[in-house]
């Protein structure tokens, strides 16, 4: 069988052209099946149907069963599928329709994916990659709108990321599947039809790595997925009022890029966390602790903001739904008061 190197390079160089984050990833997928015999694709409807979101459209007729294979409604089975062939050489790809659906197979991704390693003192490596559909947005109500990244996040073993633009999210995806460990990927759902310039052919986005998205000096934001965007957006509308903020897009939450977070809040002095988790417990609460901790904690001028969901289920209707999770109105409002000291 001929199976391709794992060395990553970044070797697009084609004129630019626009893609939607859904086939960046579709267009990651088909180069990683080409590249490489190993890999193959798992889940509920990826094939015939293309996916819940349309992602996975055309592979199974390009690739046929064997290689773009839809599962049945059991996700714990599934998942244990993956992981077992990902432990026996194969690069496994696993879909869960919504990211909500992982609660089913938490056994197989905390107990077994993220411990094996270790527990074989470094004997096998565990190369799977999870990709979850994530988010409110779409009025899908409580057990399908959730983000669970944290979860994730919180157990060693596991590499967790949050691709927020098409390029990201080919990038990164194509980087996932040359890491030796699991790597769960949280898309979006709001974000599947988002357009961006994306290079033809093979690139990697290193995982771990953020990136700024807008250069600022009055105010830090540090957001995920859709929060960078819409962080991005607030960011825009602030300038008109004259407050410069510099947006962080961490890209990726375990590992977090620890030094952009702190270099960012030593230049401004002022801290942000946008994240559309629960905000209890969540992201911006590790992102906060870095900071105070560390040494940008004496560049502070004022308190850390944490901006994050509400500590509910995600409503149905849609004005609610809005509510429960930070808006570009929200950022907005929260950097003026923390940069006109109201906070």
């Amino acid at each position: 069988m001929n199976t391709a190197t794992n060395t990553a390079t970044n070797t697009a160089t084609s004129e630019e052209r626009e893609l939607t984050y859904a086939q960046a990833i579709n267009e990651a997928l088909a180069i990683a099946l080409e590249r490489d015999d190993r890999v193959f694709l798992m889940g509920e409807d990826i094939g015939v149907y293309g996916g819940a979101f349309q992602v996975t459209g055309g592979l199974y007729e390009r690739f046929g069963p064997e290689r773009v294979m839809d599962t049945p409604i059991a996700e714990l089975a599934g998942a244990g599928i993956a992981v077992g062939a990902a432990m026996t050489g194969s690069r496994p790809v696993y879909e869960f329709q919504f990211s909500d659906f992982a609660t089913l197979a938490m056994e197989q991704i905390v107990n077994q994916a993220a411990k094996m390693r270790y527990m074989l003192g470094g004997g096998v490596s565990v190369p799977v990659v999870m990709r979850f559909p994530a988010g409110s947005g779409t009025g899908a109500a409580a057990q399908h709108s959730q983000s669970l990244e944290a979860w994730f996040a919180h157990v060693p073993g596991l590499k967790v990321v949050q691709p927020s633009t098409p390029h990201d999210a080919k990038g990164m995806l194509l980087a996932a599947l040359d890491d030796p460990d699991p790597v769960m990927i949280f898309e979006h759902k709001l974000l599947y039809k988002s357009k961006g310039v994306v290079p033809e052919g093979y690139y990697v986005e290193p995982l771990g790595k953020a990136v700024i998205r807008r250069e600022g000096a009055d105010v830090t934001i540090v957001a995920t997925s859709i929060m960078s965007v819409r962080a991005v957006e607030a960011a825009e509308v602030l300038a008109q009022e004259g407050i410069d903020a510099e947006v962080v897009d961490l890209r990726s939450i375990r590992p977090i890029d620890r030094q952009a977070i702190i270099d960012s809040v030593r230049k401004t002095a002022r801290l942000i966390c946008v994240y559309e988790g629960v905000q209890q417990l969540g992201i911006g609460s590790e992102i906060a602790a870095i900071v105070s901790e560390g040494e940008a904690f004496d560049a502070l001028d004022a308190p850390i903001v944490r901006l994050g969901g509400a500590d509910c289920p995600l409503p149905y209707n849609p004005q609610l739904e809005k509510a429960a999770v930070p808006q570009v109105a929200d950022i907005v409002d929260a950097a003026r008061r923390l940069v006109g000291g109201r906070i």
